[in-house]
Protein backbone atom coordinates (compact mmCIF):
# COMPACT_ATOMS: atom_id res chain seq x y z
CA UNK A 1 0.00 0.00 0.00
CA UNK A 2 1.35 3.41 -0.99
CA UNK A 3 1.36 6.43 1.29
CA UNK A 4 -1.34 8.02 -0.86
CA UNK A 5 -3.72 5.20 0.04
CA UNK A 6 -2.66 4.84 3.66
CA UNK A 7 -5.36 7.08 5.13
CA UNK A 8 -7.95 4.31 5.75
CA UNK A 9 -5.33 2.21 7.53
CA UNK A 10 -4.24 5.14 9.70
CA UNK A 11 -7.84 6.00 10.58
CA UNK A 12 -8.60 2.39 11.58
CA UNK A 13 -5.43 2.26 13.67
CA UNK A 14 -6.42 5.49 15.41
CA UNK A 15 -9.87 4.13 16.22
CA UNK A 16 -8.30 0.96 17.64
CA UNK A 17 -5.90 2.97 19.82
CA UNK A 18 -8.77 5.08 21.18
CA UNK A 19 -10.66 1.85 21.82
CA UNK A 20 -7.71 0.49 23.83
CA UNK A 21 -7.72 3.57 26.05
CA UNK A 22 -11.49 3.33 26.52
CA UNK A 23 -11.27 -0.38 27.34
CA UNK A 24 -8.58 0.29 29.92
CA UNK A 25 -10.85 2.90 31.50
CA UNK A 26 -13.57 0.28 32.07
CA UNK A 27 -11.33 -2.33 33.74
CA UNK A 28 -10.00 -2.78 37.27
CA UNK A 29 -6.74 -0.98 37.90
CA UNK A 30 -6.11 -1.57 41.62
CA UNK A 31 -7.23 -3.99 44.29
CA UNK A 32 -6.82 -2.29 47.66
CA UNK A 33 -6.53 -4.37 50.84
CA UNK A 34 -7.79 -2.63 53.98
CA UNK A 35 -6.68 -3.09 57.55
CA UNK A 36 -8.79 -5.36 59.71
CA UNK A 37 -11.64 -3.56 61.42
CA UNK A 38 -11.29 -0.37 59.35
CA UNK A 39 -14.25 -1.18 57.11
CA UNK A 40 -17.01 -3.73 56.61
CA UNK A 41 -15.11 -5.18 53.63
CA UNK A 42 -11.54 -6.36 53.41
CA UNK A 43 -10.77 -5.30 49.82
CA UNK A 44 -11.79 -2.50 47.48
CA UNK A 45 -11.51 -2.65 43.69
CA UNK A 46 -10.86 0.60 41.83
CA UNK A 47 -11.45 0.62 38.09
CA UNK A 48 -10.31 3.17 35.56
CA UNK A 49 -13.50 5.23 35.86
CA UNK A 50 -12.51 6.04 39.48
CA UNK A 51 -8.74 6.26 39.12
CA UNK A 52 -8.41 7.95 35.70
CA UNK A 53 -11.80 9.54 34.88
CA UNK A 54 -10.08 11.71 32.25
CA UNK A 55 -9.58 8.71 29.98
CA UNK A 56 -13.13 8.69 28.71
CA UNK A 57 -12.94 12.30 27.46
CA UNK A 58 -9.49 11.73 25.93
CA UNK A 59 -10.61 8.54 24.15
CA UNK A 60 -13.77 10.15 22.76
CA UNK A 61 -11.77 13.13 21.54
CA UNK A 62 -9.34 10.79 19.77
CA UNK A 63 -12.21 8.89 18.14
CA UNK A 64 -13.73 12.12 16.82
CA UNK A 65 -10.31 13.28 15.62
CA UNK A 66 -9.67 10.25 13.44
CA UNK A 67 -13.18 10.39 12.02
CA UNK A 68 -12.52 14.01 11.08
CA UNK A 69 -9.33 12.96 9.29
CA UNK A 70 -11.43 11.19 6.66
CA UNK A 71 -12.66 14.53 5.25
CA UNK A 72 -10.08 17.02 6.50
CA UNK A 73 -7.92 19.13 4.19
CA UNK A 74 -4.15 19.40 4.37
CA UNK A 75 -3.94 22.25 6.89
CA UNK A 76 -6.57 20.74 9.16
CA UNK A 77 -4.82 17.37 9.02
CA UNK A 78 -1.66 18.94 10.42
CA UNK A 79 -3.65 20.52 13.26
CA UNK A 80 -5.40 17.22 14.03
CA UNK A 81 -2.09 15.36 14.06
CA UNK A 82 -0.66 17.77 16.63
CA UNK A 83 -3.80 17.47 18.73
CA UNK A 84 -3.54 13.66 18.62
CA UNK A 85 0.03 13.87 19.94
CA UNK A 86 -1.17 16.06 22.80
CA UNK A 87 -4.02 13.66 23.59
CA UNK A 88 -1.57 10.76 23.72
CA UNK A 89 0.73 12.67 26.04
CA UNK A 90 -2.24 13.43 28.32
CA UNK A 91 -3.15 9.73 28.45
CA UNK A 92 0.41 8.75 29.34
CA UNK A 93 0.81 11.43 32.02
CA UNK A 94 -2.57 10.68 33.61
CA UNK A 95 -1.97 6.91 33.68
CA UNK A 96 1.58 7.25 35.01
CA UNK A 97 0.38 9.59 37.76
CA UNK A 98 -2.27 7.09 38.86
CA UNK A 99 0.24 4.24 38.76
CA UNK A 100 2.76 6.21 40.81
CA UNK A 101 0.31 6.69 43.73
CA UNK A 102 -2.47 4.07 43.62
CA UNK A 103 -3.86 4.99 47.04
CA UNK A 104 -4.37 8.61 46.08
CA UNK A 105 -5.94 7.57 42.78
CA UNK A 106 -8.32 5.14 44.49
CA UNK A 107 -9.14 7.49 47.36
CA UNK A 108 -12.75 7.98 46.29
CA UNK A 109 -13.41 4.23 46.10
CA UNK A 110 -11.69 3.60 49.45
CA UNK A 111 -13.45 6.46 51.18
CA UNK A 112 -16.88 5.11 50.22
CA UNK A 113 -16.37 1.93 52.24
CA UNK A 114 -14.01 3.18 54.97
CA UNK A 115 -15.94 6.33 55.82
CA UNK A 116 -12.96 8.66 55.43
CA UNK A 117 -12.41 11.43 52.94
CA UNK A 118 -8.99 12.96 53.56
CA UNK A 119 -5.97 11.36 51.96
CA UNK A 120 -4.14 10.87 55.26
CA UNK A 121 -7.09 8.93 56.70
CA UNK A 122 -7.32 6.82 53.57
CA UNK A 123 -3.63 5.90 53.78
CA UNK A 124 -4.09 4.77 57.40
CA UNK A 125 -6.74 2.20 56.53
CA UNK A 126 -4.87 0.73 53.55
CA UNK A 127 -2.55 -2.22 54.18
CA UNK A 128 -1.50 -3.05 50.60
CA UNK A 129 -2.41 -2.49 46.95
CA UNK A 130 -2.39 -4.97 44.07
CA UNK A 131 -1.85 -3.44 40.62
CA UNK A 132 -3.37 -5.10 37.55
CA UNK A 133 -2.07 -4.96 33.99
CA UNK A 134 -4.67 -2.45 32.80
CA UNK A 135 -2.77 0.69 33.86
CA UNK A 136 0.08 -0.45 31.61
CA UNK A 137 -2.41 -1.11 28.79
CA UNK A 138 -3.82 2.41 29.12
CA UNK A 139 -0.36 3.97 29.16
CA UNK A 140 0.63 1.89 26.13
CA UNK A 141 -2.46 3.21 24.34
CA UNK A 142 -1.27 6.74 25.06
CA UNK A 143 2.18 5.98 23.66
CA UNK A 144 0.62 4.52 20.52
CA UNK A 145 -1.52 7.65 20.17
CA UNK A 146 1.60 9.83 20.28
CA UNK A 147 3.34 7.67 17.67
CA UNK A 148 0.27 7.63 15.46
CA UNK A 149 -0.04 11.42 15.65
CA UNK A 150 3.56 11.78 14.49
CA UNK A 151 2.93 9.31 11.67
CA UNK A 152 -0.10 11.30 10.53
CA UNK A 153 1.95 14.48 10.58
CA UNK A 154 4.32 13.05 7.96
CA UNK A 155 2.22 10.74 5.80
CA UNK A 156 -0.74 13.11 5.41
CA UNK A 157 1.22 15.08 2.80
CA UNK A 158 0.66 12.26 0.32
CA UNK A 159 -3.08 11.98 0.99
CA UNK A 160 -5.45 13.42 -1.60
CA UNK A 161 -7.46 16.41 -0.45
CA UNK A 162 -11.24 16.75 -0.62
CA UNK A 163 -11.13 20.21 -2.22
CA UNK A 164 -11.56 19.06 -5.82
CA UNK A 165 -14.61 16.89 -5.16
CA UNK A 166 -16.34 19.39 -2.89
CA UNK A 167 -15.35 22.29 -5.13
CA UNK A 168 -16.99 20.59 -8.12
CA UNK A 169 -20.13 19.93 -6.10
CA UNK A 170 -20.25 23.55 -4.96
CA UNK A 171 -19.76 24.84 -8.51
CA UNK A 172 -22.54 22.56 -9.77
CA UNK A 173 -24.91 23.78 -7.08
CA UNK A 174 -24.12 27.41 -7.92
CA UNK A 175 -24.76 26.77 -11.63
CA UNK A 176 -28.11 25.16 -10.84
CA UNK A 177 -29.04 28.13 -8.67
CA UNK A 178 -28.18 30.57 -11.48
CA UNK A 179 -30.18 28.55 -13.98
CA UNK A 180 -33.18 28.49 -11.66
CA UNK A 181 -32.93 32.24 -11.07
CA UNK A 182 -33.05 33.00 -14.82
CA UNK A 183 -36.07 30.80 -15.58
CA UNK A 184 -39.30 32.66 -16.36
CA UNK A 185 -42.89 31.53 -16.78
CA UNK A 186 -46.11 32.92 -18.20
CA UNK A 187 -47.34 34.21 -14.82
CA UNK A 188 -44.17 36.22 -14.29
CA UNK A 189 -44.33 37.69 -17.80
CA UNK A 190 -48.01 38.59 -17.34
CA UNK A 191 -47.24 40.36 -14.05
CA UNK A 192 -44.54 42.39 -15.78
CA UNK A 193 -46.87 43.34 -18.64
CA UNK A 194 -49.58 44.37 -16.16
CA UNK A 195 -47.05 46.64 -14.48
CA UNK A 196 -46.20 48.25 -17.83
CA UNK A 197 -42.82 46.53 -18.14
CA UNK A 198 -41.37 44.70 -21.12
CA UNK A 199 -40.53 41.19 -19.76
CA UNK A 200 -37.90 40.69 -22.47
CA UNK A 201 -35.89 43.71 -21.31
CA UNK A 202 -33.58 42.61 -18.44
CA UNK A 203 -32.97 46.23 -17.43
CA UNK A 204 -36.62 47.28 -17.35
CA UNK A 205 -38.29 48.76 -14.31
CA UNK A 206 -40.84 46.68 -12.45
CA UNK A 207 -41.13 43.91 -9.92
CA UNK A 208 -39.01 41.53 -12.05
CA UNK A 209 -36.69 43.96 -13.77
CA UNK A 210 -33.67 45.90 -12.74
CA UNK A 211 -34.12 49.39 -11.37
CA UNK A 212 -33.04 52.15 -13.70
CA UNK A 213 -32.29 55.75 -12.78
CA UNK A 214 -32.22 58.29 -15.63
CA UNK A 215 -28.87 59.87 -16.04
CA UNK A 216 -28.28 63.59 -15.92
CA UNK A 217 -27.58 63.61 -19.69
CA UNK A 218 -30.92 61.92 -20.34
CA UNK A 219 -32.76 64.51 -18.27
CA UNK A 220 -31.10 67.34 -20.15
CA UNK A 221 -31.92 65.70 -23.47
CA UNK A 222 -35.58 65.32 -22.49
CA UNK A 223 -35.81 68.95 -21.41
CA UNK A 224 -34.24 70.10 -24.66
CA UNK A 225 -36.79 68.07 -26.64
CA UNK A 226 -39.71 69.61 -24.74
CA UNK A 227 -38.37 73.11 -25.33
CA UNK A 228 -37.97 72.39 -29.00
CA UNK A 229 -41.57 71.14 -29.30
CA UNK A 230 -42.88 74.28 -27.55
CA UNK A 231 -41.35 76.47 -30.27
CA UNK A 232 -42.94 76.83 -33.69
CA UNK A 233 -40.93 75.44 -36.63
CA UNK A 234 -37.95 74.91 -34.33
CA UNK A 235 -37.23 78.69 -34.15
CA UNK A 236 -35.47 79.68 -30.97
CA UNK A 237 -35.15 83.26 -29.62
CA UNK A 238 -31.58 84.33 -29.64
CA UNK A 239 -31.91 87.96 -28.38
CA UNK A 240 -33.84 89.59 -25.50
CA UNK A 241 -36.19 91.32 -28.00
CA UNK A 242 -36.99 88.01 -29.64
CA UNK A 243 -37.61 86.46 -26.24
CA UNK A 244 -40.07 89.24 -25.35
CA UNK A 245 -41.84 88.90 -28.71
CA UNK A 246 -42.06 85.17 -28.24
CA UNK A 247 -43.69 85.55 -24.80
CA UNK A 248 -46.26 88.05 -26.16
CA UNK A 249 -47.20 85.65 -28.95
CA UNK A 250 -47.86 82.92 -26.42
Amino acid sequence: MTLRRSRPLVVVAGLLVAGIVMLSWTQTWFTVHLRAGSAVVATVTADGSKTVPQYTALAIASLALFLALTIAGRVLRVVLAVVEVLLGVAVVVTGASALRDPVASARAAIGEVAGVSDLAGVRRVVSSVDVTAWPAVGIAGGVLAVVLGIVVLFVQRAWPGPSRKYGAATAGAAADARATATQRDAVTDWDDLSAGTDPTDPSADGPHGADRTPSADGERAGTATVDAVGLEHGDRPTTPEQNEEHREQH
